[in-house]
């Protein structure tokens, strides 16, 4: 006997995708914004990434507001940035307390329907390329719940918390589109490292009641979100010595196509978010004084909303993040620019 009630059985995902499909107009569209971020992660494109956005999505409304406020920043970009709006359904939480994601709440002041939960986020995602033209990034917390958005997303990441799993690492394998994998927080290198070498081989394993089989994912990378110690103090490492211990140790695992994400939030900002422009230029100064760097670094990953900092849901703010505290919109568009600027 299991401790748990099974409230219903859910639709696979092939149904959802079924009911709720991508036009054809846009998975072209996405096809050929795929090919673009991809050719940054293999080195045949010397442009540079930003996933930014809120820390969780919460509303549909402001999330689109938002992404596409990026959308005309883009265009005055495209030369230099490709920006890959952060809109992240499954919220990871340390205790398992508070706001778990739309994909669990798709309105945060109700209670948990999961069902609606999996149709609002698909639609959400759906509409987000459709009016923008961005493809998007969103973290996999669930690597069986993947299939539900695995036709619209152009960006996955997985959490400092997943990336010791074996589902997480063998269903990256499974992708593609680039995964990136986060240092858990204990901050080891060789942890993040050994799950990209996991996520770009080949894997016989069971996902979802099936016996499957992936081919390896080239595009799985790193990303750098500090760490914690034992004492629970939030540690950078971000820093130029940080980032040429990470090259030196990825050209002796000899993998593929070597690239890192710095994100500029969590441990590496102490969640003091507005450190996070800091943060960018540092690394992009970084960057200047060594081609190593250069090379490996392909972009940030931001946490930004509409208004700056957090609030508690019940306040009900527009555009401010219900979670970890985010840069506003006016800093967010400068730092744009400024880091278009230094490229």
């Amino acid at each position: 006997m299991m401790n748990m009630d099974f409230i219903r059985k859910l639709p696979i995902p092939k149904e959802i995708k079924e009911q709720f499909p991508i036009p054809e107009d846009i998975l072209k569209i996405k096809a050929a914004r795929d090919a673009e971020i991809a050719d940054v992660f293999t080195g045949k494109s010397d442009k540079f990434i930003l996933i930014i956005g809120p820390c969780s999505a919460d509303k549909e409304d402001s999330v689109l507001d938002y992404v596409c406020r990026l959308a005309k920043v883009q265009e005055k970009v495209s030369d230099k940035i490709i920006i890959i709006p952060r809109i992240y359904t499954n919220k990871p939480r340390t205790t398992g307390q508070g706001y778990k994601g739309m994909l669990h709440q798709p309105d945060p002041t109700k209670t948990e329907d999961m069902l609606e939960g999996i149709i609002s986020i698909r639609k959400l995602h759906t509409k987000a390329i459709a009016e923008t033209g961005l493809g998007c990034a969103d973290e996999m917390l669930y690597p069986e719940n993947h299939r539900y958005l695995s036709d619209i997303l152009s960006y996955v990441a997985v959490g400092a918390r997943s990336v010791e799993n074996q589902q997480h690492r063998l269903t990256a394998s499974g992708l593609n589109v680039p995964v990136g994998m986060k240092n858990p927080t204990s901050g080891d290198y060789s942890v993040m490292l050994n799950s990209i070498i996991a996520a770009q081989s080949q894997h016989t394993f069971l996902y979802r009641g099936w016996e499957a089989r992936s081919k390896g994912n080239p595009l799985t990378h790193a990303i750098l979100r500090g760490y914690v110690d034992k004492h629970g103090n939030p540690h950078p490492n971000y820093h130029y010595e940080d980032l040429i211990l990470l090259s030196d140790m990825y050209a002796e695992k000899n993998l593929e196509n070597m690239a890192v994400i710095v994100d500029t939030n969590h441990s590496n900002s102490g969640k003091k978010y507005n450190e996070q422009i800091r943060i960018c230029h540092e690394v992009l100064h970084s960057c200047r004084h060594s081609n190593d760097i250069k090379k490996l670094v392909k972009g940030f990953m931001i946490e930004s909303y509409i208004e700056e900092g957090c609030q508690k849901v019940n306040e009900g703010i527009y555009g401010k993040s219900i979670t970890d505290p985010c840069l506003g919109w006016e800093k967010s568009e400068r730092l744009i620019y400024d880091i278009a600027d230094q490229l």
